[in-house]
């Protein structure tokens, strides 16, 4: 019984700090929404409470016994609220009335989400371009999509190719890309403690995967804004 758990801890100890992930599908079990969002708060309360109390913090404090009813509100409506299928944007899309042909890129999106190993945060910026082959999308409903799946726990290679094969299903076209740059404060504030890296990923579909057409793209990406 405890040789198993033991091969289970030192396999997890063994990844360390590496990145892991799976699939591009969150992996959530069949029950995760047989509960309401209360009772996950309430849940997620009392273990707060209970960390809190086994590191030795005192919970009468007046700076910290609202912590664990704040944390579980943060969890369940903020931080993770992408997990809930509810919660998810509309992508309504529409006619490309003005033939519109060339690519269209959404740059500087902001990237708010959690790391699944340490639940540390993850904070970056998106970039998400589309070619129309008839459809056309709200360009905040972009920004929408991005925010909607960074809002769980995730790995940034995950997070970028939900992005893309979302917006590829709303819109039925393989050409789309999401370019993602972000800091993880696994990596820059515990660990090896690396203050000025960031990672990069990047999911290419369609006509994006033309050597010509992905260079343009990159290209926008460089480019200086009005803000700039």
């Amino acid at each position: 019984m405890f040789e198993g758990k033991d091969i289970m801890t030192n396999k997890i100890d063994e990844l360390g700090d590496d990145h892991i992930g799976s699939t591009a599908k969150t992996p959530l079990r069949d029950d995760a929404f047989v509960l309401s969002d209360e009772e996950k708060r309430n849940r997620i309360e009392k273990s707060v409470r209970d960390i809190l109390d086994t590191l030795g913090m005192d919970l009468e404090d007046d700076s910290i016994k609202g912590t664990p009813r704040r944390v579980a509100k943060a969890y369940v409506n903020e931080l993770f609220g992408g997990l809930n299928p509810a919660n998810k944007p509309k992508l309504s899309t529409f006619d490309n009335n003005y033939k519109y042909g060339e690519m269209l890129v959404e740059k500087n999106i902001v990237v708010y989400s959690t790391c699944e190993h340490h639940l540390l945060p993850i904070i970056g910026r998106a970039h998400v371009a589309y070619i129309s082959n008839g459809q056309v999308i709200g360009l905040s409903k972009m920004n929408r999509i991005v925010d909607y799946f960074a809002k769980r726990p995730q790995v940034q290679e995950r997070l970028t190719m939900q992005v893309v094969q979302a917006l590829q299903k709303a819109m039925g076209t393989k050409d789309v890309a999401c370019v993602i740059d972000a800091k993880h404060l696994c990596v820059n504030s515990r660990g090896v403690k690396d203050i000025d890296s960031s990672t990069v990923t990047s999911e290419f579909g369609g006509k994006f995967k033309d050597k010509e057409v992905r260079r343009e793209f990159l290209d926008y990406i460089k480019m200086d804004t009005v803000f700039d």
